[in-house]
């Protein structure tokens, strides 16, 4: 039986208990020169230091802590293209259970080896959440693991709002939040941590330009999530849950589209001013920032940097 559908605050709070054994309180990195460049006061949650390198891990850590003892000795199973993969691998290890990750075809080579690195049975399949679908449902069958999706099961939604929680229990009330958007898990859990926490916060949803599904769902008031994505983000290419998409109208969360060449810029700043890795699916969020100045001109913003599993072999900005 899987959970609720929606996660609720107090869901957000048993996932912050029951992960805070395993799971890093990442550091709120500032930047004078950032501020400058803004016009804002930013404050970024740096996830590239949580554990696998991205704020996947909290969710998977939820999900996988989160089974009875008769579940989890049936393992898990799930898809991914990176860092979700590598996220559930970690958190199974933790508790020493096995981790099918179904991964499909081009997905980014150091991503795959993270995955592995952590213990994970990798199963191939062709690209396209169809065949990723046949071949997690097909694992299940023969190996009765339980499904963590990436983004649309509650306990990981319940995880990744934990990032959140800690960003404005460090800052204080925040003006507005930015953070990543593709499935939309973490969107989500922002969200709803945001509306218990922070009230008066905007949350804005940073995706890109050449798989904007959030905004035009947000636009149109309906799913709709017909699209081939075109876009370096390669984590924001999974198209926005359904039960993602409840929860971001419900709160009145805002969508920013924004250009891979936009991304790629604030990426190179991030990595030369806070001297952190991280990668263009995270990135993003100061992409957001910087392309709508009036937006948050005088504001304390806080921005989710989700994650820095980054190809070195293969940097945007590198010479083909």
């Amino acid at each position: 039986m899987m959970p609720p559908a929606l996660p609720t605050f107090d869901d957000l709070l048993d996932a912050a208990a029951r992960i805070a054994p395993h799971a890093r309180v990442t550091p709120v990195l500032r930047s004078h020169a950032l501020d400058e460049l803004s016009g804002a006061q930013l404050h970024f949650k740096a996830e590239p230091l949580q554990r696998s390198g991205a704020f996947k891990f909290r969710g998977a850590c939820n999900a996988v802590w989160s089974l009875d003892e008769t579940a989890a000795r049936r393992g898990v199973v799930t898809h991914s293209s990176g860092n979700h993969g590598a996220a559930l691998a970690l958190a199974s290890a933790t508790r020493g259970i096995a981790c099918h990750v179904v991964v499909p075809e081009g997905a980014v080579e150091a991503k795959l080896a993270s995955i592995r690195r952590y213990g994970a049975i990798l199963h191939r399949c062709a690209a396209g959440i169809a065949a990723r679908e046949a071949m997690c449902a097909q694992v299940q069958a023969d190996t009765g693991a339980e499904l963590v999706h990436p983004y649309t099961d509650a306990r990981v939604i319940a995880g990744q709002g934990t990032a959140a929680m800690e960003l404005i229990n460090h800052t204080g009330p925040l003006d507005a939040l930015v953070i990543p958007v593709g499935g939309g898990g973490l969107a989500s859990g922002t969200a709803i941590a945001a509306a218990a926490l922070a009230p008066q916060c905007k949350v804005f949803a940073a995706e890109p330009e050449g798989a904007a599904d959030t905004a035009r769902s947000l636009a149109l008031g309906r799913h709709d999530v017909d699209f081939v994505p075109d876009t370096i983000c390669d984590g924001l290419r999974g198209s926005l849950g359904e039960p993602n998409f409840a929860i971001l109208r419900d709160h009145g969360v805002q969508a920013i589209v924004v250009d891979d060449a936009a991304t790629t810029a604030a990426m190179r700043l991030l990595w030369q001013v806070l001297k952190l890795i991280v990668e263009p699916s995270s990135a993003i969020a100061l992409a957001a920032v910087l392309q709508q100045p009036e937006r948050f001109a005088g504001q304390r913003v806080g921005l989710i940097l989700s994650g820095g599993n980054v190809d070195l072999d293969a940097l945007p900005w590198s010479a083909p």
